[in-house]
């Protein structure tokens, strides 16, 4: 099973990524965890010149296929093969985040976007997406000061670093989505304690597994 963990700046998704690996764990799953951008070797290097907060030069053109790639060299070395192996993956960001970051926010054509995405996944989707949604204000002021503690604030700040107005309309742009690919996408509202959150999480992976 392929589940993806997609939102705003601090919503929790480090957090819920690891209490979903330990339920799994718990009932007998092997997991293994990865993200973007920097999931594989190359894709380290590529989360350096996305992430650093020097980088604000980045035309949203050359930031779109620079996300691509590291898409693709994740797909081919390390998610597939984990997959195949026969792992329960988990990834903070994939596809989903390149059209809304850039699409949404940057205001690329996402209809071009969803096109790009589907030569870099190459037919891998995910079988469930989690949005962990929480008010934009409140999700930056989170991940501002998890930057900071963690002394990243250079490193991988530059999303961050972005004016309101943008993280608004990542918000929308994430709740759009969602209400287009509504099968795949669940929504989980994370303004709760992790606990909480978990829970609402974990009864939207309870009702896939017996789907599947």
């Amino acid at each position: 099973m392929f589940i993806t963990f997609e939102g705003i700046e601090g919503t929790g998704k480090t957090t819920q990524i690891t209490k979903v690996k330990n339920y799994f764990e718990s009932i007998g799953r092997e997991v293994f965890l990865t993200l973007e951008p920097g999931g594989s070797r190359i894709g380290k290097e590529l989360r350096r010149m996305l992430l650093h907060v020097d980088n604000k030069d980045i035309a949203p053109s050359t930031e779109l296929f620079l996300y691509l790639a590291d898409r693709a060299q994740h797909i081919a070395q390390v998610i597939r093969p984990e997959l195949e192996a026969g792992k329960v993956v988990l990834c903070d960001r994939f596809a989903d985040s390149t059209v809304v970051y850039q699409g949404y926010g940057r205001g690329l054509d996402t209809k071009t976007l969803q096109q790009l995405n589907e030569v870099a996944v190459d037919g891998l989707w995910p079988n469930l997406t989690i949005l962990l949604d929480i008010d934009p204000e409140l999700g930056l002021k989170r991940a501002t000061l998890r930057n900071i503690e963690e002394g990243k604030a250079k490193e991988e700040g530059r999303f961050e670093a972005e004016h309101i107005s943008f993280h608004r309309r990542i918000r929308d742009g994430y709740l759009t989505w969602a209400a287009l690919n509504k099968d795949r996408i669940k929504i989980a509202n994370a303004d709760a304690t992790p606990d909480e959150v978990f829970e609402r999480i974990k009864s939207i992976i309870d009702a896939k597994l017996a789907d599947s």
